[in-house]
């Protein structure tokens, strides 16, 4: 579904990333981890269109993306939720559903997906007409997965979605996107906690400092100490 061809991205002088090559099959979670600063971020706003690739091809239901604008990208089917959430503050639970479904004009799909988000998510459904300001960590971040769901994607890239969470939250979020892929999503999934995301997930990518450092399936991942390594900044993993 998912194929990334040598990526690069830069900010400046700062290479973030740099020859990165992956792939997401249809219906797998795929986990990408690293370190803070190691690129998985720019790695997603990059697919997305957010931030300019400074070289390589990235490809979505075999159709090349590189170099349109995210609203494009969603309408074929891809969405990203961001790190930290980013919820209109001043805006409702409702509101913020709706903003998730602009690329759409079916009123009666729409509403049927929105019913699909509560479903999910009976406190949104509680809470729709609430500011999203004034809901929890926890919350905001059921409504950010909540809003890129409103576009019925086909690919979901999520962003640390456990950052700032409590364990009880956590343990909810990462039950939720195993329902997801149940129900037919595929899932790239940024994340720091590792043993959480390699439960989860089918396969999975380590970079370190910008640059593919492991790849495997995430039992095989689990088990080798070079995850470890990545993350310590280490070399020969």
């Amino acid at each position: 579904m998912l194929a990334v061809d040598d990526l690069a991205v830069s900010y400046g002088a700062v290479h973030a990333v740099r020859g990165l090559s992956l792939t997401v099959a249809t219906g797998e979670i795929v986990a990408l981890l690293g370190a803070n600063g190691a690129g998985k971020s720019s790695t997603l706003n990059a697919v997305m269109g957010l931030v300019p690739a400074a070289s390589g091809r990235v490809e979505f239901a075999g159709q090349s993306v590189s170099g349109l604008a995210p609203e494009r990208i969603v309408r074929l089917g891809m969405t990203l939720t961001p790190e930290g959430r980013h919820v209109f503050p001043n805006l409702s639970v409702d509101e913020n559903l709706a903003l998730g479904a602009a690329t759409r004009n079916e009123r009666r799909a729409i509403e049927a997906t929105r019913a699909e988000v509560f479903e999910l998510f009976p406190v949104l459904a509680e809470r729709r007409t609430q500011l999203a300001g004034t809901l929890s960590g926890g919350e905001q971040q059921m409504l950010a997965i909540g809003r890129s769901l409103m576009s019925v994607p086909k690919l979901l890239l999520l962003d640390e979605p456990s950052l700032g969470l409590a364990p009880q939250i956590v343990d909810l979020i990462f039950d939720l996107i195993a329902r997801l892929r149940t129900r037919g999503l595929t899932i790239l999934l940024v994340e720091q906690s590792v043993d959480r995301a390699l439960e989860i997930a089918d396969r999975g990518y380590v970079l370190r400092n910008g640059q593919l450092a492991m790849a495997g399936r995430a039992g095989e991942l689990r088990a080798s100490t070079g995850v470890e390594r990545a993350y310590m900044g280490l070399a020969d993993v």
